[in-house]
Parts: structure tokens; sequence; C-alpha cells
């Protein structure tokens, strides 16, 4: 049995693409999640794992969606192949560990992958520390407490939250985490 598994870092981001390249290469279950692909903890991978038989194979757009690191990369095809079934990436077409040359080239580029990340991590480092010294702040712009107060404003007048946030031009999640820091403090 073919079992895709997909997965997005954020809740803001789309699955859609993902999904459309498993089903067209014929999954028959497809696992997802929107959780960061750094947390070794994500429960439908694990179920994945569980759901595994001999000679099924998973199958993924790209090796990223499966793990940000070589390490739980490795760890992972080393538990679906404890299972008896295979690993495959759309993306990374030398990728195939049914056989012998495929698990070979899974450990090099595996290896290659992770310096390519290592690489873009450090060049944002730079970036960042660049901008500084140009006096620069980045990241995201403070929050405006008069909009989160307005919010609150609202939501005392008996408006719902999302209908706060969207008049105060402030994200639900962000007045979610003032409500918490201020019930927290």
């Amino acid at each position: 049995m073919k079992f895709g598994y997909m997965r997005v870092s954020t809740m803001d981001q789309n699955l859609d693409r993902q999904e459309q390249q498993l089903v067209e290469f014929g999954c028959e279950r497809i696992f997802f999640e929107k959780v960061t692909g750094a947390k070794r903890n994500r429960p439908e991978l694990n179920q994945l794992l569980e759901y595994l038989r001999s000679g099924d194979t998973v199958v993924v757009t790209d090796l990223t969606r499966l793990s940000r690191s070589t390490k739980d990369l490795i760890e992972i095809a080393e538990l679906i192949a404890k299972k008896g079934a295979n690993l495959k990436s759309l993306k990374e077409s030398w990728l195939d560990t049914t056989t012998a040359h495929g698990k070979m080239l899974f450990t090099v580029f595996a290896g290659i992958s992770q310096f390519e990340r290592d690489l873009t991590s450090e060049r944002t480092k730079e970036g960042i520390l660049a901008a500084r010294k140009r006096g620069k702040v980045p990241g995201r712009p403070p929050i405006d407490n008069e909009k989160i107060n307005f919010a609150f404003y609202l939501m005392e007048q008996g408006i719902t939250l999302s209908e706060a946030a969207d008049k105060a031009g402030v994200s639900r999640m962000t007045l979610y985490r003032k409500m918490n820091k201020t019930n927290n403090d």
C-alpha cells in the first residue's frame, strides 16, 4: 500500500500542492499535519509509522516534508525499513530505498540536504547581523497596543474574539497570546 505524508510548518500554509502530487502518484491513504518539521513528535507521522506493514511505501513530495535534519531523516528512514517498508520522494527521484543503490544515495543526499539547510541558516544569521549594523531591526514590528486595547474593549462589549480582531486589525493569535500573557501575569 502507498501511504502519503504531507506537512507544512504553519497553520497559514496550504497542503493542496502536496496532496495533488500524492494523489496523482496513487497514494491510497494520506497523513497530514501542520507542525514544524523540527519537532520529532508529530502525531500523524507517528500514526503513519504504526500503520506500516512489510511491502508498504511511504511517499513524500520532498524530503523536507519528512524531516528538517539529517539525523532525524535517517532515524525515520530506519524506522520505515524496520517495518519492511520503503521510502520514496517525488522531488528527489534518486530516493528509492527498495534498492541498495537507492539506500546509499539516500544517505549521501540526506547529508547534502543538511549542508544546504546549514548554509541557509548561516546566510540568514549573517543577513540579520548586517541589517543590525545598518540600524535596521529585523523581525516582526511591535504590536500596536492601541489596536489590542480596542479589540479588548470590543470583546467587553460582547463582540466575539474573531470579530474584535478583524475590526481592530490584529490577528486572532495575537489576541490569544495577549490574553494568555495577561492571565499569566
